[in-house]
């Protein structure tokens, strides 16, 4: 039997990669974990977390507008970008104390370093240049933004990592891209004060999103002030005498902006990781190829979270982490389960989807039924706001199985997680139907929705 320095050696300290190491270690395991930049991952460190916590932050506009209907009088308020960025970096950095301790209690050794595959079982620490071996490694380096260096000036941009840590808020910014990082920061810096315009290739914001919450959150985000040119691109990005930026977009608008944001999706970050020194496989975008147990074509070599570009999500590559540790450590073969996964899009109205959306449904399905509310929140009554909730269900006529929930409105994404459980057990619209009503909240229009709002069968509306 060959010997190594570890049973397992993690790339990537990020949630995927931690969970691995922890649990792995914790059974007694030699491990050690490289991370070169911060534990906690995108997610913790310059994704979910500090988004979220902006989010929240670029609320209050509207909290303290609202307060007015309810009979509370609300002084002259200001805004301090500064303080911001100094709270949430407080928040992270506790976060990342927890991740770091989480493996070392754990008894993983822990190397603050660039890691890179040199062989089947070994890497090399690039701080000393060491090489160790480890019967398995496990790269779990997740993704950055693209850069788009196609485009002329790409480097006067920033990208959603630079956003967090910006020395002044701008007052005004473009941001490229439609997805979903690009719409919750259009709506975060709008809410925040700033002059902000959404400009995006398609048809449509959200393109992989049910179609009603699509177009009811775009006329929602400009009804509150944000711009958006969709069908269009941007071209060309310079910088100003005074160090603002000119935007210049492929049908001729010109717009003289303080920052440009590309949020143009992300990438695997397998460059110069050395994968080509073991031979393992990627595909054309640069991500690993994996089979269902998370396995490379290199049998000590596995891979899990956003650099499999199998779906990008967090809890993605933590179910995949307890997933390779069932495999590989306790011998119980679990492949991931990305079936039926809830999402929710931290817009401002924010979106809590699972399953099916209308669109998919109708091609998947011979007949569906669709279920549609729309209405203004009781809230809304009192603070004098039009904006409104959108729910919708998506059931399959044949056996009366939900196969899509959708929701655009306050707390969408609390109402997923919940919503998720049901699909994922397989609730039937006839469950939905017995269900009591919880009075008056809105999400008690997802069981009082009795008949269908109309239904397709063979692709056409009936």
């Amino acid at each position: 039997m060959p010997s190594f320095d570890y049973d397992l050696f993690v790339i990537g300290g990020g949630s995927g990669g931690v969970r691995s190491a922890r649990l792995a270690a914790s059974m007694g395991k030699k491990v050690a974990i490289a991370e070169e930049y911060r534990f906690g991952g995108t997610c913790v460190i310059r994704g979910c977390v500090p988004k979220k916590l902006f989010v929240y932050a670029s609320q209050f506009s509207e909290h303290f507008e609202d307060a007015a209907g309810f009979g509370w009088t609300v002084g002259e308020s200001r805004f301090d970008w500064k303080a911001l960025i100094a709270a949430k970096d407080k928040e992270i950095e506790r976060l990342e104390g927890l991740y770091r301790k989480g493996v070392t209690n754990a008894g993983a050794e822990v190397f603050e370093t660039r890691a890179l595959i040199e062989g089947p079982n070994a890497v090399r620490l690039v701080s000393t240049g060491h090489v160790v071996t480890a019967e398995r490694i496990l790269i779990a380096v997740g993704g950055a933004p693209n850069p788009h260096e196609a485009l002329p000036g790409h480097e006067l941009c920033i990208s959603s990592n630079e956003a967090f840590h910006l020395e002044a808020l701008p007052k005004s910014i473009l941001i490229a891209g439609g997805g979903y990082i690009a719409v919750e920061f259009a709506n975060i810096f709008h809410g925040l004060g700033v002059e902000t315009t959404l400009v995006y290739r398609g048809k449509e914001i959200l393109s992989r999103f049910d179609v009603d919450l699509r177009r009811r959150l775009h006329e929602a985000m400009e009804a509150k002030g944000v711009r958006i040119i969709c069908h269009d691109v941007i071209e060309e990005v310079r910088e100003t005498s005074s160090g603002a930026r000119t935007a210049r977009l492929k049908g001729g608008e010109v717009l003289n902006v303080d920052q440009v944001m590309l949020a143009l999706g992300r990438d695997p970050y397998t460059k110069t990781l050395g994968l080509e020194n073991a031979g393992v496989e990627t595909n054309a975008k640069g991500a690993i190829v994996v089979d269902e147990y998370s396995r490379t074509n290199v049998h000590s070599i596995f891979a899990l979270g956003d650099v499999t570009d199998r779906v990008q999500l967090t809890p993605v590559a933590i179910h995949e982490a307890m997933c390779f540790i069932e495999t590989e450590y306790k011998g119980n073969p679990t492949s991931p389960d990305h079936d039926l996964i809830a999402t929710a899009v931290f817009s401002q109205p924010e979106i809590g989807t699972v399953g099916y959306g209308e669109e998919e449904a109708s091609k998947a399905f011979e007949e569906i039924e669709v279920y549609r509310a729309e209405f203004r929140p009781l809230k809304a009554t009192l603070s004098g706001r039009t904006e409104k909730t959108l729910m919708k269900l998506i059931v399959n006529a044949a056996d009366r199985k939900v196969v899509g929930a959708h929701i655009l409105g306050h707390d969408a994404g609390e109402m997923a997680q919940i919503l998720g459980i049901t699909l994922k057990a397989g609730c039937t619209k006839d469950d939905f139907d017995r269900t009591m009503a919880v009075h008056p909240t809105a999400s008690e229009e997802l069981v009082t929705m009795y008949q269908p709002t109309y239904r397709i069968r063979n692709g056409e509306r009936v």
